[in-house]
Protein backbone atom coordinates (compact mmCIF):
# COMPACT_ATOMS: atom_id res chain seq x y z
CA UNK A 1 0.00 0.00 0.00
CA UNK A 2 2.31 2.82 -1.39
CA UNK A 3 1.32 6.55 0.26
CA UNK A 4 3.95 8.61 -1.39
CA UNK A 5 7.16 8.61 -3.38
CA UNK A 6 9.45 11.43 -3.85
CA UNK A 7 9.30 13.79 -6.44
CA UNK A 8 10.03 13.38 -10.03
CA UNK A 9 10.79 16.35 -12.90
CA UNK A 10 7.07 17.92 -13.62
CA UNK A 11 6.21 15.49 -16.61
CA UNK A 12 6.06 16.70 -19.83
CA UNK A 13 3.82 14.34 -21.15
CA UNK A 14 0.74 12.65 -21.30
CA UNK A 15 2.17 9.43 -19.11
CA UNK A 16 1.54 10.06 -15.41
CA UNK A 17 4.42 11.14 -13.01
CA UNK A 18 4.56 7.36 -12.07
CA UNK A 19 2.89 3.91 -11.14
CA UNK A 20 2.88 2.05 -7.89
CA UNK A 21 4.46 -1.24 -7.66
CA UNK A 22 1.22 -2.93 -7.98
CA UNK A 23 0.27 -1.28 -11.15
CA UNK A 24 0.73 -4.71 -13.46
CA UNK A 25 2.06 -4.68 -17.04
CA UNK A 26 -0.15 -2.59 -19.24
CA UNK A 27 -2.58 -4.50 -21.91
CA UNK A 28 -3.10 -2.55 -24.99
CA UNK A 29 -6.21 -3.19 -27.02
CA UNK A 30 -6.36 -4.76 -29.99
CA UNK A 31 -5.93 -2.54 -32.88
CA UNK A 32 -9.11 -2.09 -34.84
CA UNK A 33 -11.92 -2.58 -32.07
CA UNK A 34 -14.34 -0.28 -30.36
CA UNK A 35 -15.47 2.78 -31.82
CA UNK A 36 -14.69 4.06 -35.43
CA UNK A 37 -11.71 6.94 -34.82
CA UNK A 38 -13.70 9.51 -36.81
CA UNK A 39 -16.22 8.87 -33.67
CA UNK A 40 -14.49 9.64 -31.30
CA UNK A 41 -14.36 12.88 -29.61
CA UNK A 42 -11.31 14.81 -30.13
CA UNK A 43 -9.30 15.57 -26.82
CA UNK A 44 -9.60 19.04 -25.72
CA UNK A 45 -7.03 21.76 -24.89
CA UNK A 46 -7.77 22.01 -20.98
CA UNK A 47 -5.42 22.54 -18.25
CA UNK A 48 -6.24 22.57 -14.31
CA UNK A 49 -6.32 20.30 -11.67
CA UNK A 50 -9.04 17.70 -10.97
CA UNK A 51 -8.87 16.53 -6.79
CA UNK A 52 -9.83 13.25 -7.17
CA UNK A 53 -11.14 11.02 -4.41
CA UNK A 54 -9.66 7.92 -5.10
CA UNK A 55 -11.31 4.50 -4.45
CA UNK A 56 -9.74 1.29 -2.76
CA UNK A 57 -8.85 -1.44 -6.21
CA UNK A 58 -8.07 1.56 -8.55
CA UNK A 59 -4.26 2.43 -9.75
CA UNK A 60 -3.20 5.82 -9.91
CA UNK A 61 -2.23 4.87 -13.83
CA UNK A 62 -6.01 3.92 -13.98
CA UNK A 63 -7.72 6.80 -12.15
CA UNK A 64 -5.42 9.03 -14.57
CA UNK A 65 -6.56 7.66 -17.67
CA UNK A 66 -10.44 7.99 -15.95
CA UNK A 67 -10.65 11.32 -15.61
CA UNK A 68 -8.60 12.13 -19.00
CA UNK A 69 -11.42 10.58 -20.97
CA UNK A 70 -13.87 11.52 -18.78
CA UNK A 71 -13.11 15.79 -19.63
CA UNK A 72 -11.59 14.68 -23.24
CA UNK A 73 -8.17 16.32 -21.79
CA UNK A 74 -4.90 15.76 -23.77
CA UNK A 75 -2.46 15.47 -21.41
CA UNK A 76 -2.39 14.65 -17.59
CA UNK A 77 -1.06 13.58 -14.97
CA UNK A 78 -0.88 12.86 -11.71
CA UNK A 79 0.94 14.23 -8.40
CA UNK A 80 1.73 11.55 -5.82
CA UNK A 81 0.58 8.00 -6.32
CA UNK A 82 -1.63 5.72 -4.02
CA UNK A 83 -1.66 1.91 -4.56
CA UNK A 84 -4.83 0.45 -5.44
CA UNK A 85 -5.56 -0.53 -1.70
CA UNK A 86 -5.45 3.20 -0.62
CA UNK A 87 -7.83 5.49 -0.83
CA UNK A 88 -8.38 9.33 -0.83
CA UNK A 89 -6.97 12.44 -2.18
CA UNK A 90 -5.32 12.09 -5.88
CA UNK A 91 -4.36 15.60 -7.41
CA UNK A 92 -4.68 15.06 -10.88
CA UNK A 93 -3.06 17.86 -13.18
CA UNK A 94 -4.78 18.57 -17.09
CA UNK A 95 -2.40 20.03 -19.61
CA UNK A 96 -0.38 22.99 -18.38
CA UNK A 97 -0.95 22.42 -14.52
CA UNK A 98 1.46 19.65 -15.10
CA UNK A 99 4.49 22.10 -14.91
CA UNK A 100 2.78 22.78 -11.39
CA UNK A 101 3.26 18.67 -10.16
CA UNK A 102 6.79 19.41 -8.16
CA UNK A 103 5.31 22.41 -6.38
CA UNK A 104 2.62 19.83 -4.64
CA UNK A 105 4.42 16.92 -4.58
CA UNK A 106 6.60 18.60 -1.70
CA UNK A 107 3.96 19.84 -0.07
CA UNK A 108 2.77 18.39 3.08
CA UNK A 109 0.63 15.52 3.17
CA UNK A 110 -1.79 14.29 5.64
CA UNK A 111 -3.19 10.54 6.22
CA UNK A 112 -5.50 8.37 8.33
CA UNK A 113 -4.01 4.95 8.38
CA UNK A 114 -4.81 1.63 10.06
CA UNK A 115 -1.89 -0.43 12.27
CA UNK A 116 -2.97 -4.21 12.64
CA UNK A 117 -0.83 -5.72 15.39
CA UNK A 118 0.95 -9.12 16.17
CA UNK A 119 2.05 -9.49 12.18
CA UNK A 120 4.61 -7.81 10.02
CA UNK A 121 4.66 -8.32 6.46
CA UNK A 122 7.25 -7.94 3.97
CA UNK A 123 5.62 -5.44 2.04
CA UNK A 124 4.59 -3.59 5.55
CA UNK A 125 1.05 -4.02 4.58
CA UNK A 126 -2.12 -6.64 4.54
CA UNK A 127 -0.66 -7.74 0.80
CA UNK A 128 2.32 -9.03 1.64
CA UNK A 129 3.80 -12.37 3.07
CA UNK A 130 4.32 -12.66 7.22
CA UNK A 131 7.73 -12.39 8.08
CA UNK A 132 7.58 -11.93 11.68
CA UNK A 133 4.66 -12.72 14.22
CA UNK A 134 3.98 -12.21 18.31
CA UNK A 135 1.37 -12.86 20.39
CA UNK A 136 1.53 -9.13 22.43
CA UNK A 137 -0.59 -6.59 21.38
CA UNK A 138 -0.41 -2.36 23.02
CA UNK A 139 -2.42 -0.84 25.05
CA UNK A 140 -3.38 2.44 23.68
CA UNK A 141 -1.17 4.18 26.48
CA UNK A 142 1.68 2.21 24.65
CA UNK A 143 0.96 3.32 21.56
CA UNK A 144 0.45 7.02 22.44
CA UNK A 145 3.66 6.91 24.64
CA UNK A 146 6.03 5.61 21.47
CA UNK A 147 4.47 8.31 18.90
CA UNK A 148 6.91 11.42 19.59
CA UNK A 149 9.84 8.86 18.95
CA UNK A 150 8.72 8.82 15.15
CA UNK A 151 7.79 12.76 14.77
CA UNK A 152 9.66 15.49 13.85
CA UNK A 153 13.14 14.61 11.76
CA UNK A 154 13.77 11.24 11.84
CA UNK A 155 15.49 8.99 9.89
CA UNK A 156 13.27 6.41 7.76
CA UNK A 157 14.24 3.00 5.92
CA UNK A 158 11.70 2.90 2.93
CA UNK A 159 9.94 -0.41 2.73
CA UNK A 160 11.69 -2.53 0.49
CA UNK A 161 8.96 -2.98 -1.77
CA UNK A 162 8.97 0.90 -2.90
CA UNK A 163 9.95 3.12 -5.91
CA UNK A 164 13.24 4.11 -4.68
CA UNK A 165 15.92 3.26 -7.13
CA UNK A 166 18.50 1.09 -6.58
CA UNK A 167 21.37 1.53 -9.68
CA UNK A 168 18.84 2.32 -11.82
CA UNK A 169 15.65 -0.59 -10.66
CA UNK A 170 13.22 0.27 -8.33
CA UNK A 171 13.19 -1.61 -5.23
CA UNK A 172 10.05 -3.55 -5.82
CA UNK A 173 11.33 -5.29 -8.86
CA UNK A 174 14.52 -6.22 -7.21
CA UNK A 175 12.33 -7.77 -4.08
CA UNK A 176 9.99 -9.23 -6.15
CA UNK A 177 12.70 -10.80 -7.61
CA UNK A 178 13.86 -12.32 -4.57
CA UNK A 179 17.08 -10.31 -4.63
CA UNK A 180 17.72 -8.71 -0.85
CA UNK A 181 17.45 -5.26 -1.00
CA UNK A 182 18.84 -3.02 1.30
CA UNK A 183 17.74 0.13 1.34
CA UNK A 184 19.52 2.85 3.65
CA UNK A 185 17.81 5.77 6.10
CA UNK A 186 16.82 8.60 4.63
CA UNK A 187 15.93 11.87 6.81
CA UNK A 188 11.77 12.93 6.19
CA UNK A 189 9.96 14.98 8.02
CA UNK A 190 6.77 13.95 10.41
CA UNK A 191 4.57 17.19 12.24
CA UNK A 192 2.17 15.13 13.72
CA UNK A 193 0.39 11.64 14.80
CA UNK A 194 -1.93 10.74 16.94
CA UNK A 195 -4.62 8.10 18.12
CA UNK A 196 -8.22 8.03 16.55
CA UNK A 197 -9.20 4.76 17.83
CA UNK A 198 -7.83 1.98 18.88
CA UNK A 199 -8.78 -1.84 20.09
CA UNK A 200 -6.06 -4.60 21.02
CA UNK A 201 -5.88 -5.81 17.91
CA UNK A 202 -5.81 -2.32 15.74
CA UNK A 203 -5.03 1.07 16.25
CA UNK A 204 -5.76 4.06 13.76
CA UNK A 205 -3.86 6.77 13.40
CA UNK A 206 -3.60 10.52 11.74
CA UNK A 207 -0.13 11.48 10.09
CA UNK A 208 0.43 15.48 8.62
CA UNK A 209 4.07 14.65 6.77
CA UNK A 210 6.72 15.92 4.01
CA UNK A 211 7.33 14.64 0.78
CA UNK A 212 9.23 10.95 0.61
CA UNK A 213 7.98 9.75 4.25
CA UNK A 214 6.15 6.19 3.98
CA UNK A 215 3.32 5.41 6.23
CA UNK A 216 3.88 1.50 5.93
CA UNK A 217 7.35 1.94 7.58
CA UNK A 218 5.64 4.32 10.36
CA UNK A 219 3.48 1.32 11.11
CA UNK A 220 6.52 -1.05 10.78
CA UNK A 221 8.73 1.04 13.07
CA UNK A 222 6.35 1.32 15.82
CA UNK A 223 5.52 -2.27 15.83
CA UNK A 224 9.11 -3.27 16.11
CA UNK A 225 9.31 -0.52 19.18
CA UNK A 226 6.65 -1.83 20.89
CA UNK A 227 7.97 -5.09 20.42
CA UNK A 228 4.60 -6.91 18.73
CA UNK A 229 5.13 -6.18 15.58
CA UNK A 230 2.50 -4.53 13.03
CA UNK A 231 1.37 -3.52 9.32
CA UNK A 232 -0.80 -0.85 7.52
CA UNK A 233 -3.88 -2.76 7.18
CA UNK A 234 -5.89 0.68 5.62
CA UNK A 235 -4.34 3.68 4.38
CA UNK A 236 -6.53 7.17 3.46
CA UNK A 237 -4.59 10.01 2.05
CA UNK A 238 -7.10 13.00 3.00
CA UNK A 239 -4.78 16.00 1.82
CA UNK A 240 -1.75 17.04 -0.34
CA UNK A 241 -0.30 20.19 -0.54
CA UNK A 242 -3.08 23.24 -1.04
CA UNK A 243 -5.94 20.04 -2.29
CA UNK A 244 -8.18 18.38 0.80
CA UNK A 245 -10.97 15.70 0.85
CA UNK A 246 -14.00 19.21 0.51
CA UNK A 247 -12.24 20.21 -2.46
CA UNK A 248 -12.89 16.68 -4.10
CA UNK A 249 -14.67 14.15 -6.23
CA UNK A 250 -15.06 11.11 -7.45
CA UNK A 251 -14.63 9.01 -10.48
CA UNK A 252 -18.31 8.05 -10.91
CA UNK A 253 -19.80 11.37 -10.55
CA UNK A 254 -17.07 12.50 -13.77
CA UNK A 255 -17.86 9.76 -15.83
CA UNK A 256 -22.22 10.17 -15.27
CA UNK A 257 -21.86 14.11 -16.31
CA UNK A 258 -20.94 15.52 -19.50
CA UNK A 259 -17.27 16.63 -20.44
CA UNK A 260 -18.20 20.30 -20.59
CA UNK A 261 -20.47 20.14 -17.25
CA UNK A 262 -17.12 18.11 -15.48
CA UNK A 263 -14.81 21.22 -16.40
CA UNK A 264 -16.02 23.05 -13.29
CA UNK A 265 -14.24 21.09 -11.15
CA UNK A 266 -11.12 22.14 -12.27
CA UNK A 267 -9.20 24.52 -10.28
CA UNK A 268 -6.98 26.85 -11.44
CA UNK A 269 -3.54 25.69 -12.64
CA UNK A 270 -2.10 28.23 -9.70
CA UNK A 271 -4.02 26.71 -7.14
CA UNK A 272 -0.75 24.46 -7.06
CA UNK A 273 1.27 27.80 -6.13
CA UNK A 274 -0.34 27.94 -3.01
CA UNK A 275 2.72 28.49 -0.65
CA UNK A 276 4.71 30.72 -3.56
CA UNK A 277 4.55 34.51 -3.57
CA UNK A 278 2.23 35.77 -6.16
CA UNK A 279 3.54 38.75 -8.58
CA UNK A 280 1.28 40.89 -10.79
CA UNK A 281 3.14 41.73 -14.30
CA UNK A 282 2.36 44.00 -17.62
CA UNK A 283 1.79 42.76 -20.75
CA UNK A 284 5.35 43.98 -21.86
CA UNK A 285 6.85 42.04 -19.11
CA UNK A 286 4.60 38.88 -19.69
CA UNK A 287 5.98 38.95 -23.11
CA UNK A 288 9.52 38.80 -22.14
CA UNK A 289 8.76 36.07 -19.33
CA UNK A 290 7.33 34.04 -22.19
CA UNK A 291 10.11 34.24 -24.50
CA UNK A 292 12.30 32.95 -21.28
CA UNK A 293 13.88 36.81 -20.21
CA UNK A 294 13.70 37.90 -16.69
CA UNK A 295 12.25 40.72 -15.93
CA UNK A 296 12.80 43.25 -13.66
CA UNK A 297 10.93 43.48 -10.22
CA UNK A 298 9.33 46.54 -8.86
CA UNK A 299 7.50 47.80 -5.89
CA UNK A 300 8.08 47.46 -2.10
CA UNK A 301 5.81 44.11 -2.04
CA UNK A 302 8.01 42.61 -4.67
CA UNK A 303 9.93 39.38 -3.47
CA UNK A 304 13.46 39.89 -3.12
CA UNK A 305 14.78 36.06 -3.07
CA UNK A 306 13.10 32.77 -3.64
CA UNK A 307 10.60 31.24 -6.10
CA UNK A 308 7.61 33.11 -7.12
CA UNK A 309 5.11 33.29 -10.24
CA UNK A 310 3.66 36.39 -12.58
CA UNK A 311 0.09 36.41 -13.87
CA UNK A 312 -1.23 38.92 -16.26
CA UNK A 313 -4.42 39.86 -16.21
CA UNK A 314 -5.39 37.12 -13.57
CA UNK A 315 -3.92 34.72 -15.83
CA UNK A 316 -1.06 32.88 -15.03
CA UNK A 317 2.12 33.48 -17.00
CA UNK A 318 5.16 31.71 -15.43
CA UNK A 319 6.95 30.55 -12.44
CA UNK A 320 10.68 30.76 -11.58
CA UNK A 321 13.33 31.89 -9.17
CA UNK A 322 13.63 36.20 -8.17
CA UNK A 323 17.38 36.37 -8.48
CA UNK A 324 18.78 40.11 -7.46
CA UNK A 325 15.26 41.60 -8.05
CA UNK A 326 14.87 39.97 -11.59
CA UNK A 327 12.71 36.93 -11.67
CA UNK A 328 14.03 34.60 -14.19
CA UNK A 329 11.21 31.92 -15.54
CA UNK A 330 12.01 28.42 -14.96
CA UNK A 331 8.41 27.17 -16.68
CA UNK A 332 6.10 29.79 -18.77
CA UNK A 333 2.66 28.57 -18.88
CA UNK A 334 -0.18 28.95 -22.29
CA UNK A 335 -2.97 28.92 -20.98
CA UNK A 336 -5.26 31.53 -23.08
CA UNK A 337 -8.92 30.34 -22.44
CA UNK A 338 -8.19 26.72 -21.40
CA UNK A 339 -8.35 27.14 -17.78
CA UNK A 340 -9.81 28.55 -15.08
CA UNK A 341 -9.18 31.51 -13.14
CA UNK A 342 -9.32 32.58 -10.13
CA UNK A 343 -12.13 34.94 -8.67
Amino acid sequence: MHEDQPAEPAPQATRPAREGRDGGPRQDRPRGRGRPPGDRPKRREISGWVILDKGVGMTSTHAVAAVKRALNAKKAGHAGTLDPLASGILPIALGEATKTVPFVMDGRKAYVFSVTWGVETDTDDAEGRPVATSDDRPTQEQVEAMLPRFVGAIEQVPPRYSAIKIQGERAYDLARDGEVVELVARPVQIDRLAIVAHTPERTVIEAECGKGTYVRAIARDLGRALGCYGHVSALRRTRVGPFAEDQSCTIGALEAAEAEANAAVLRPVETALDAVPHVPVSRDMAMRLMRGQPVILRGRDAPTEGKAYATCGGVLVAVGDVERGELVPHRVFHLGGTAPRNG
